[in-house]
């Protein structure tokens, strides 16, 4: 689990969105510095990494909400939008979108600092769908 940010940690990341975005949308949920290991020759962060990054970030917000484990049916409508290079502190926000018997959806967005401080810019976003699951590892009822 996450332990919750500093007062000037959360301050550093209310870095003013770039001019063509309104900011992120959600809680706070995950963030990394891209890592070398983490890119392709060119310096460019695989999206793969991305997609798991944005799946644990996703999945620590799925089991505060269901009090149990989950685990991931489905991601959607995710593009790309902009690369992430090495350097980059990675953020991923989430805010949930709906919740049912025993699935949650939520919105999953990724923020960057450029270089860990630069300019705040949205670069990809998806759906993450995740089902609650009981000690057996079926599925069960969110309260």
């Amino acid at each position: 689990m996450m332990w919750p940010y500093t007062m000037p940690e959360a301050d550093y990341l209310t870095v003013p969105p770039a001019p063509d975005e309104t900011g992120p949308r959600g809680e706070l949920a995950a963030r990394t510095l891209a890592m070398p290991a983490h890119a392709n020759p060119s310096g460019d962060i695989f999206g793969g990494w991305i997609m798991s990054m944005m799946d644990e970030a996703g999945a620590m917000t799925a089991m505060k909400h269901a009090r149990s484990r989950v685990v991931t049916v489905a991601a959607t409508n995710m593009a790309f939008i902009h690369p992430v290079k090495v350097g980059d502190v990675v953020c991923c926000y989430t805010e949930v979108v709906r919740i049912g018997r025993s699935s949650i959806t939520l919105n999953i967005e990724v923020w960057v600092l450029r270089s860990g401080l630069g300019e705040r810019m949205k670069v990809t976003s998806a759906e993450f769908t995740f089902v609650a699951l009981d000690e057996a590892g079926k599925p069960r009822p969110i309260r």
